[in-house]
């Protein structure tokens, strides 16, 4: 098959277009012919190194995690899926090898969920990490109709599929987002979220919106960020951060996303009745997937970067 690879640390520079065994089908996983990956930040920076001490490297790693295809083999095991089954994934192992890069995947059941019908599968590649993360953290932080919510971030995967599913649950959401973003300011309030611009003047505007303190604050990117929220925190407000373990000193939550199928189908059910939308920003062949991780890196993008898969017969 047909595949992107690395064979040591490094950035795009890294990443070789090429041949790579068609992987095997164990007991509870199946095979997928994959259509869309998805391009995260945790992918190039797993690729520079920066997890290594969390997770081996076995090369040559294909990258990425997420993914949507079509299963045209289950493991003798699995029972949930059967040839022909469009599907996403969150296919996430504890080491770096077999990634979703490619034109087939080995996908352990506990990864996978069906594909919405309502999306491309290109929009149903970009669901699971960011979809999973904000899920799985504001039930972690027990938001709840009626409270107010500041969201890191806003304009990012994570932030704005977590503004998403907190007006969902009935939450205020506040929204943060850089400064002289026009663009970033619209689509954080095109999602139903109040705005706050990072700079000088971030905590006086958080408490204008919220004199008392919000309720509970998702933090996506860590450092001085993450560092301001306690104050901006009503009394006994719940913190929680993605990105920084700092938080734990602070006396938040630090939230790790992990693969979980039921949380995958009730996303994928959310999005069938339209509560969440996953924006395609841009989108580049398998073989281009170096420049996909560049304008992913460079951010800036109200949308995902999806790389796509030709089907060939």
């Amino acid at each position: 098959m047909k595949a992107i690879s690395y064979s040591r640390y490094g950035g795009p520079e890294v990443l070789e277009f090429g041949d790579r065994p068609e992987p095997k089908v164990g007991p509870d996983s199946v095979l997928v012919k994959v259509r869309a990956a998805a391009v995260n930040p945790v992918d190039w920076k797993c690729q520079a190194g920066h997890l290594d001490g969390m997770l081996d490297a076995v090369f040559p790693v294909v990258p990425g995690w997420d993914v949507s295809g079509v299963v045209v083999q289950p493991g003798p095991a699995v029972t949930e899926f059967t040839v022909g089954d469009e599907v996403m994934g969150y296919v996430r192992e504890d080491f770096l090898c077999r990634g979703t890069f490619a034109e087939y995947v080995a996908a352990p059941v506990r990864t996978l969920a069906r594909k919405p019908r309502t999306m491309s599968f290109e929009e149903a590649a970009g669901l699971p990490l960011v979809g999973l993360t904000a899920y799985q953290v504001l039930r972690a932080l027990e938001v709840r109709a009626g409270e107010t919510v500041l969201v890191h971030a806003a304009a990012g995967g994570v932030g704005a599929m977590a503004v998403q599913l907190a007006r969902h649950t009935g939450a205020r959401v506040i929204g943060a987002v850089r400064p002289g973003r026009d663009e970033g300011l619209e689509f954080v309030r095109s999602l139903g979220a109040e705005a706050a611009v990072y700079g000088d003047t971030f905590p006086q505007q958080v408490r204008s919106l919220a004199p008392d303190g919000v309720d509970a604050a998702f933090d996506t990117i860590g450092g001085p960020f993450l560092k301001g929220t306690p104050e901006l925190l009503a009394h006994e407000g719940r913190l929680a951060s993605i990105s920084d373990g700092e938080v734990v000193s602070l006396g938040g939550r630090y939230c790790w996303v992990r693969p979980d199928a039921a949380d995958l189908a009730a996303l994928a059910e959310l999005a069938e009745q339209g509560v969440i939308t996953v924006p395609v920003a841009k989108t580049f062949p398998l073989e281009e997937a170096a420049e996909a991780q560049r304008a992913n890196a460079i951010g800036g993008l109200h949308g995902k970067v999806v790389v796509t898969v030709e089907w060939r017969d």
